[in-house]
């Protein structure tokens, strides 16, 4: 087992996820070939593993990659990223994408747990320092009343605008974020307030604000039973993608505040808002995955070539008939064949 690359003999690393294969830290496989590379990372060349190490590390990264919560895919070639920070790249038809909600609860729970902490801690501050103020002079009456003024005016986010502007919103300004769908009529535009001013976003830049004003909303996280039920509306829709389309659809009609206006983010129920936040997580993640597919899509044609002609240099003939019934489990039918 080789752990340098063949082409600029560079260290291909190690890896803890798969156990047959530990070399390399971004695997390419071809479960339907019996091919397994490794790709340097250096020089980005696919380095083809020798077949007595290939059948059960292409297993376990086929399983793997089925498991794996973020991958994306065009119509050969698959990238999922393992939370080891292993990379898989698979060849061959795509599987069906899925949304992995599993990974959320955990998540909006301790945002929760810790927003109650922070309340709590607050909250014992401001007694303390109230009752301090009694004895010198009675006038800690309004102590909460400047704590909770100052915990909705301190900026939230910032954004940054494709024109260089600087945005800074508190959590009362968040109250007036609204998602409409796009002028085009396709996507969304987001329009956010500042005082009486208004920014409107579309495109990317709609996209990437509100991405970074939803997690601010949800700020105090979720219960239990609201992230089940956020999760309920993702898979309703049938996909991140699907979900974010019907919440822009609907925006338009409702989510309205007491005059009437629609697309109110802050209007939305509680599960809606953190289904919202899920969808745009995801649809980042497969966005930073999806730049790479067809730079891969290109390397892997070109080393199928060299690992077509290698796996049938100087191999006895009827190796690809051994192959195909290696894959399927069968046993072989003659003695003395190639075990």
């Amino acid at each position: 087992m080789y752990t340098n690359c063949m082409f600029c003999s560079r260290p291909l690393g190690n890896n803890e996820v798969i156990e047959h294969f530990p070399i390399g830290r971004r695997l390419a496989f071809d479960a339907e070939r019996g091919r397994l590379w490794v790709v340097c990372r250096k020089c980005e060349r696919w380095n083809l593993t020798p077949m007595e190490e290939r059948w059960e590390a292409v297993e376990s990264c086929e399983r793997i990659f089925r498991d794996t919560r973020v991958r994306v895919s065009t119509d050969n070639v698959g990238l999922a990223r393992h939370r080891e920070g292993l990379e898989l790249v698979r060849i061959g038809r795509p599987l069906r994408p899925e949304f992995a909600a599993w990974r959320y609860g955990d998540q909006f729970g301790r945002r929760r747990k810790r927003a109650i902490l922070y309340g709590v801690g607050g909250a014992a501050l401001i007694g303390g320092l109230q009752i301090s103020l009694t004895f010198v002079g009675g006038i800690g009456a309004n102590t909460w009343f400047v704590w909770n003024a100052w915990a909705t005016g301190r900026t939230a986010v910032k954004l940054r605008t494709d024109d260089g502007r600087l945005i800074k919103l508190n959590r009362q300004d968040l109250k007036g974020a609204r998602i409409l769908p796009g002028a085009d009529g396709a996507g969304y535009s987001l329009e956010v307030r500042k005082g009486r001013k208004r920014f409107p976003f579309e495109g990317e830049e709609a996209e990437r604000h509100l991405s970074r004003i939803v997690p601010k909303i949800n700020h105090m996280g979720g219960k239990k039973e609201a992230v089940q039920a956020a999760v309920a509306q993702i898979e309703e829709a049938g996909h991140p993608d699907a979900f974010l389309a019907d919440v822009v659809t609907g925006s338009g009609n409702g989510y309205r505040d007491r005059k009437g206006v629609p697309g109110y983010l802050n209007k939305m129920p509680a599960p809606t808002k953190l289904a919202l936040e899920m969808a745009l997580h995801e649809e980042q993640e497969r966005r930073a995955l999806a730049g790479e597919l067809w730079l891969l899509e290109e390397a892997w044609k070109e080393a199928e070539e060299i690992a077509a002609i290698a796996d049938n240099l100087l191999l006895p003939s009827g190796v690809e008939e051994f192959i195909a019934r290696h894959r399927r489990g069968e046993e072989p039918e003659r003695e003395g064949e190639m075990a």
